[in-house]
């Protein structure tokens, strides 16, 4: 079995799922960062020399397992220089937009 068809099985199990989804923002940005560091052909040493960090920081920030500070990713973005964009938008799930 693949980690596609894997994931498909665990993904029915509620509680593998809500976990899953709590943590797609950080994964999302740690995909982010991965793939923006390699289209500018840096090594996370590289990077973090850029960031004035260390190597295994980098590395924890794109593993998606710990969630970083505004400022480290301003940061990182800017050592990749990359335009850094955060949106909060209304859900769909019709909840109230009262204040």
């Amino acid at each position: 079995m693949n980690w596609k068809e894997h994931k498909k099985q665990l993904m029915k199990d509620p509680k593998f799922k809500a976990e899953y989804d709590a943590l797609e923002l950080e994964y999302k940005l740690a995909r982010e960062l991965v793939r923006l560091r390699l289209a500018k052909g840096l090594t996370q040493e590289q990077l973090a020399r850029k960031v004035n960090t260390k190597q295994a920081g980098i590395a924890r920030l794109e593993s998606g397992s710990r969630l970083p500070s505004l400022s480290t990713v301003r940061k990182v973005a800017e050592a990749l220089d990359a335009d850094l964009d955060i949106v909060l938008r209304p859900r769909r799930s019709g909840g109230s937009t009262a204040c």
